[in-house]
Protein backbone atom coordinates (compact mmCIF):
# COMPACT_ATOMS: atom_id res chain seq x y z
CA UNK A 1 0.00 0.00 0.00
CA UNK A 2 1.14 3.53 -0.78
CA UNK A 3 1.32 6.24 1.89
CA UNK A 4 1.53 10.06 2.22
CA UNK A 5 4.62 11.21 0.32
CA UNK A 6 6.88 14.15 1.15
CA UNK A 7 9.54 15.29 -1.28
CA UNK A 8 12.94 16.87 -1.05
CA UNK A 9 12.85 20.61 -1.76
CA UNK A 10 14.19 21.85 -5.10
CA UNK A 11 15.27 25.44 -4.56
CA UNK A 12 15.99 27.59 -7.59
CA UNK A 13 17.63 31.01 -7.16
CA UNK A 14 16.66 33.50 -9.84
CA UNK A 15 17.28 37.12 -10.77
CA UNK A 16 14.14 38.30 -8.99
CA UNK A 17 14.23 35.97 -5.94
CA UNK A 18 13.74 32.22 -5.54
CA UNK A 19 11.38 29.33 -6.19
CA UNK A 20 11.02 26.18 -4.14
CA UNK A 21 9.47 23.45 -6.29
CA UNK A 22 7.53 21.47 -3.68
CA UNK A 23 5.98 18.84 -5.97
CA UNK A 24 7.10 18.56 -9.58
CA UNK A 25 7.47 16.04 -12.37
CA UNK A 26 8.82 18.60 -14.86
CA UNK A 27 11.76 17.04 -16.75
CA UNK A 28 14.98 18.26 -15.19
CA UNK A 29 13.22 19.28 -11.99
CA UNK A 30 11.54 16.07 -10.85
CA UNK A 31 10.75 15.79 -7.13
CA UNK A 32 12.34 12.94 -5.17
CA UNK A 33 10.58 11.23 -2.25
CA UNK A 34 12.01 12.11 1.15
CA UNK A 35 10.19 9.72 3.53
CA UNK A 36 9.92 6.01 4.32
CA UNK A 37 10.12 3.05 1.94
CA UNK A 38 9.98 4.98 -1.34
CA UNK A 39 12.63 7.51 -0.33
CA UNK A 40 14.98 8.54 -3.17
CA UNK A 41 12.45 7.54 -5.85
CA UNK A 42 11.54 10.31 -8.35
CA UNK A 43 7.90 11.21 -8.85
CA UNK A 44 7.82 10.49 -12.59
CA UNK A 45 9.00 6.92 -12.01
CA UNK A 46 6.38 6.42 -9.29
CA UNK A 47 3.66 7.44 -11.75
CA UNK A 48 5.04 4.95 -14.27
CA UNK A 49 5.05 2.11 -11.71
CA UNK A 50 1.90 2.77 -9.66
CA UNK A 51 -0.24 4.46 -12.34
CA UNK A 52 -3.85 4.82 -11.17
CA UNK A 53 -3.05 3.75 -7.63
CA UNK A 54 -0.95 6.88 -7.29
CA UNK A 55 -2.76 9.47 -9.40
CA UNK A 56 -6.24 7.96 -9.88
CA UNK A 57 -7.55 5.86 -12.75
CA UNK A 58 -9.36 8.77 -14.41
CA UNK A 59 -6.31 11.01 -14.05
CA UNK A 60 -4.01 8.35 -15.49
CA UNK A 61 -6.38 7.79 -18.42
CA UNK A 62 -6.33 11.54 -19.12
CA UNK A 63 -2.63 12.31 -18.61
CA UNK A 64 -0.85 8.97 -18.84
CA UNK A 65 2.53 9.05 -17.12
CA UNK A 66 2.62 12.85 -16.96
CA UNK A 67 1.93 14.13 -13.44
CA UNK A 68 -0.53 16.98 -14.11
CA UNK A 69 0.19 19.54 -11.36
CA UNK A 70 3.18 21.60 -10.27
CA UNK A 71 3.30 23.16 -6.79
CA UNK A 72 5.77 25.93 -5.94
CA UNK A 73 6.60 28.45 -3.25
CA UNK A 74 7.69 31.73 -4.83
CA UNK A 75 9.67 34.40 -2.97
CA UNK A 76 9.63 37.56 -5.10
CA UNK A 77 12.27 40.04 -3.94
CA UNK A 78 11.85 41.96 -7.19
CA UNK A 79 8.89 42.01 -9.57
CA UNK A 80 8.66 39.25 -12.14
CA UNK A 81 8.27 39.76 -15.87
CA UNK A 82 4.78 40.30 -17.28
CA UNK A 83 3.54 37.08 -18.83
CA UNK A 84 0.57 35.31 -20.31
CA UNK A 85 -0.02 31.56 -20.60
CA UNK A 86 -1.99 29.89 -23.38
CA UNK A 87 -5.02 27.66 -22.99
CA UNK A 88 -4.69 23.97 -23.79
CA UNK A 89 -6.32 24.60 -27.17
CA UNK A 90 -3.82 27.30 -28.13
CA UNK A 91 -0.77 25.59 -26.61
CA UNK A 92 -1.29 22.39 -28.58
CA UNK A 93 -0.60 24.34 -31.79
CA UNK A 94 2.93 24.91 -30.53
CA UNK A 95 3.51 21.44 -29.09
CA UNK A 96 2.85 22.34 -25.46
CA UNK A 97 0.19 22.25 -22.77
CA UNK A 98 -1.77 25.20 -21.44
CA UNK A 99 -1.21 26.72 -18.04
CA UNK A 100 -3.87 27.83 -15.61
CA UNK A 101 -2.67 28.66 -12.10
CA UNK A 102 -3.66 29.89 -8.67
CA UNK A 103 -1.77 32.04 -6.16
CA UNK A 104 -2.15 32.05 -2.38
CA UNK A 105 -0.38 34.91 -0.57
CA UNK A 106 1.67 33.52 2.33
CA UNK A 107 3.21 36.86 3.36
CA UNK A 108 3.90 40.24 1.82
CA UNK A 109 5.40 43.63 2.47
CA UNK A 110 3.15 46.57 3.21
CA UNK A 111 1.92 48.06 -0.04
CA UNK A 112 2.73 44.94 -2.09
CA UNK A 113 0.65 44.23 -5.15
CA UNK A 114 0.11 41.85 -8.03
CA UNK A 115 -0.47 42.74 -11.66
CA UNK A 116 -3.55 40.93 -12.99
CA UNK A 117 -5.09 41.76 -16.33
CA UNK A 118 -5.32 45.13 -18.06
CA UNK A 119 -6.96 48.27 -16.77
CA UNK A 120 -10.55 48.76 -17.99
CA UNK A 121 -10.75 49.99 -21.56
CA UNK A 122 -7.35 48.77 -22.74
CA UNK A 123 -7.59 47.59 -26.35
CA UNK A 124 -5.38 45.50 -28.58
CA UNK A 125 -4.32 48.66 -30.40
CA UNK A 126 -3.33 50.37 -27.14
CA UNK A 127 -1.38 47.29 -26.09
CA UNK A 128 0.51 47.06 -29.40
CA UNK A 129 1.46 50.76 -29.12
CA UNK A 130 2.70 50.21 -25.55
CA UNK A 131 4.81 47.24 -26.65
CA UNK A 132 6.44 49.44 -29.28
CA UNK A 133 7.36 52.23 -26.84
CA UNK A 134 8.09 50.11 -23.74
CA UNK A 135 5.15 51.28 -21.60
CA UNK A 136 3.18 48.04 -21.14
CA UNK A 137 3.48 48.40 -17.36
CA UNK A 138 1.26 51.51 -17.50
CA UNK A 139 -1.65 49.44 -18.86
CA UNK A 140 -1.67 46.79 -16.13
CA UNK A 141 -4.20 46.45 -13.36
CA UNK A 142 -2.44 46.71 -9.98
CA UNK A 143 -4.06 44.64 -7.21
CA UNK A 144 -3.09 45.34 -3.57
CA UNK A 145 -2.65 42.13 -1.57
CA UNK A 146 -2.54 40.90 2.01
CA UNK A 147 -1.50 37.59 3.53
CA UNK A 148 -4.28 35.04 3.06
CA UNK A 149 -5.49 36.41 -0.27
CA UNK A 150 -5.96 33.93 -3.10
CA UNK A 151 -6.27 34.58 -6.84
CA UNK A 152 -7.27 32.32 -9.72
CA UNK A 153 -5.28 33.06 -12.90
CA UNK A 154 -6.88 31.29 -15.89
CA UNK A 155 -4.90 30.84 -19.10
CA UNK A 156 -5.07 34.02 -21.16
CA UNK A 157 -4.81 36.38 -18.17
CA UNK A 158 -1.86 38.78 -18.38
CA UNK A 159 -0.12 38.80 -14.99
CA UNK A 160 3.00 39.41 -12.93
CA UNK A 161 4.01 39.05 -9.29
CA UNK A 162 5.16 42.26 -7.63
CA UNK A 163 8.13 42.61 -5.31
CA UNK A 164 7.90 41.77 -1.61
CA UNK A 165 5.50 38.84 -1.99
CA UNK A 166 5.83 35.21 -0.90
CA UNK A 167 3.15 32.95 -2.32
CA UNK A 168 2.18 29.35 -2.99
CA UNK A 169 1.43 28.55 -6.62
CA UNK A 170 -0.65 25.66 -7.93
CA UNK A 171 -0.54 25.22 -11.71
CA UNK A 172 -0.88 22.83 -14.57
CA UNK A 173 2.36 21.06 -15.37
CA UNK A 174 3.47 23.23 -18.27
CA UNK A 175 6.29 25.52 -19.35
CA UNK A 176 4.13 27.40 -21.87
CA UNK A 177 5.01 30.97 -20.87
CA UNK A 178 4.91 33.96 -23.19
CA UNK A 179 6.84 36.95 -21.80
CA UNK A 180 5.46 40.29 -22.99
CA UNK A 181 7.30 42.85 -20.85
CA UNK A 182 10.26 42.83 -18.45
CA UNK A 183 10.15 46.39 -17.10
CA UNK A 184 12.82 47.43 -19.64
CA UNK A 185 15.50 45.55 -17.70
CA UNK A 186 18.75 44.56 -19.38
CA UNK A 187 21.55 42.18 -18.43
CA UNK A 188 25.17 43.09 -17.63
CA UNK A 189 25.88 43.40 -21.34
CA UNK A 190 22.90 45.68 -21.98
CA UNK A 191 20.70 43.03 -23.61
CA UNK A 192 16.98 42.76 -22.84
CA UNK A 193 15.32 39.39 -22.14
CA UNK A 194 13.58 37.62 -24.98
CA UNK A 195 9.93 38.56 -25.47
CA UNK A 196 7.19 36.50 -27.13
CA UNK A 197 4.82 39.24 -28.27
CA UNK A 198 3.38 37.48 -31.32
CA UNK A 199 2.58 34.27 -29.42
CA UNK A 200 1.16 36.31 -26.54
CA UNK A 201 -1.29 38.20 -28.74
CA UNK A 202 -2.80 34.92 -29.84
CA UNK A 203 -3.22 33.81 -26.22
CA UNK A 204 -4.27 36.87 -24.20
CA UNK A 205 -7.73 37.83 -23.02
CA UNK A 206 -7.92 41.64 -22.86
CA UNK A 207 -11.08 41.51 -20.74
CA UNK A 208 -9.88 38.92 -18.19
CA UNK A 209 -11.25 39.89 -14.75
CA UNK A 210 -9.46 39.83 -11.40
CA UNK A 211 -10.61 36.59 -9.77
CA UNK A 212 -10.03 36.95 -6.05
CA UNK A 213 -11.16 33.75 -4.36
CA UNK A 214 -10.17 34.36 -0.74
CA UNK A 215 -12.19 32.66 1.93
CA UNK A 216 -11.21 32.66 5.60
CA UNK A 217 -12.81 29.53 7.00
CA UNK A 218 -13.73 29.33 10.67
CA UNK A 219 -11.56 26.99 12.72
CA UNK A 220 -12.23 23.40 11.76
CA UNK A 221 -14.02 24.28 8.51
CA UNK A 222 -13.36 23.53 4.83
CA UNK A 223 -14.23 26.01 2.07
CA UNK A 224 -14.00 25.78 -1.71
CA UNK A 225 -11.64 28.28 -3.34
CA UNK A 226 -11.35 27.11 -6.96
CA UNK A 227 -13.13 24.50 -9.05
CA UNK A 228 -11.86 24.20 -12.62
CA UNK A 229 -11.17 21.48 -15.21
CA UNK A 230 -7.49 21.70 -14.24
CA UNK A 231 -7.67 21.50 -10.44
CA UNK A 232 -9.91 21.99 -7.44
CA UNK A 233 -8.60 23.83 -4.38
CA UNK A 234 -10.08 23.94 -0.87
CA UNK A 235 -8.89 25.90 2.16
CA UNK A 236 -8.88 23.92 5.42
CA UNK A 237 -8.41 25.35 8.90
CA UNK A 238 -7.55 22.40 11.12
CA UNK A 239 -8.21 23.00 14.80
CA UNK A 240 -7.48 19.70 16.53
CA UNK A 241 -8.74 17.07 14.08
CA UNK A 242 -10.11 17.02 10.53
CA UNK A 243 -11.32 13.89 8.71
CA UNK A 244 -11.58 13.84 4.92
CA UNK A 245 -13.15 11.06 2.86
CA UNK A 246 -11.37 10.60 -0.49
CA UNK A 247 -13.38 7.60 -1.71
CA UNK A 248 -15.27 9.36 -4.52
CA UNK A 249 -12.35 11.47 -5.74
CA UNK A 250 -10.42 9.08 -8.06
CA UNK A 251 -7.47 11.46 -7.86
CA UNK A 252 -4.35 12.06 -5.85
CA UNK A 253 -4.68 14.85 -3.27
CA UNK A 254 -2.00 17.39 -2.33
CA UNK A 255 -1.98 19.14 1.03
CA UNK A 256 0.09 22.35 1.26
CA UNK A 257 0.62 23.59 4.80
CA UNK A 258 0.40 27.40 4.80
CA UNK A 259 0.69 27.84 8.59
CA UNK A 260 1.13 25.70 11.70
CA UNK A 261 1.99 22.02 12.11
CA UNK A 262 -0.02 18.79 11.89
CA UNK A 263 0.18 15.04 11.31
CA UNK A 264 -1.38 13.71 8.10
CA UNK A 265 -2.52 10.09 8.42
CA UNK A 266 -3.99 7.69 5.85
CA UNK A 267 -4.48 3.90 5.94
CA UNK A 268 -0.95 3.62 4.50
CA UNK A 269 0.91 5.67 7.10
CA UNK A 270 1.53 9.06 8.70
CA UNK A 271 3.76 12.06 8.11
CA UNK A 272 4.33 15.30 10.02
CA UNK A 273 4.03 18.53 8.04
CA UNK A 274 4.74 22.13 8.98
CA UNK A 275 4.55 25.54 7.30
CA UNK A 276 5.65 25.42 3.63
CA UNK A 277 5.57 21.61 3.47
CA UNK A 278 3.54 19.76 0.84
CA UNK A 279 2.42 16.15 1.01
CA UNK A 280 1.00 13.97 -1.77
CA UNK A 281 -1.72 11.53 -0.73
CA UNK A 282 -2.00 8.75 -3.34
CA UNK A 283 -5.36 8.00 -4.94
CA UNK A 284 -5.54 4.52 -3.40
CA UNK A 285 -5.92 6.07 0.07
CA UNK A 286 -9.63 6.23 0.93
CA UNK A 287 -9.42 8.71 3.77
CA UNK A 288 -7.12 11.17 5.46
CA UNK A 289 -7.04 12.42 9.04
CA UNK A 290 -5.22 15.66 9.87
CA UNK A 291 -4.43 16.30 13.52
CA UNK A 292 -2.91 19.50 14.85
CA UNK A 293 -3.42 23.22 14.43
CA UNK A 294 -2.65 24.30 10.90
CA UNK A 295 -4.02 25.74 7.69
CA UNK A 296 -3.88 23.83 4.41
CA UNK A 297 -4.56 24.21 0.73
CA UNK A 298 -6.06 20.94 -0.49
CA UNK A 299 -5.85 20.35 -4.24
CA UNK A 300 -6.83 17.53 -6.57
CA UNK A 301 -8.24 16.86 -10.02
Amino acid sequence: MLYPLKFKPRLRRLLWGSENWLISAVPGDVSVVANDLLAENPLDELVEVYMGDLVGDAVFERFGEEFPLLVKKIDARDRLSVQVHPSDEIAVRHGGRGKTEMWYILSCDEGAHLYIGFRPGVTREMYEAAVADGTVGELLNEVPVSAGDAYFIPAGTVHAIGEGIVLAEIQQTSDSTYRIFDWNRVDAEGRPRELHTALALDAMDFAAPVRRVTQNPPAGEVVLLVESPHFTVNMIDVAGRCERSLVARDSFTIYICTAGEAVVTTPGGSVTVATDDAVLVPADQDEVVIEGNAKFLETYL
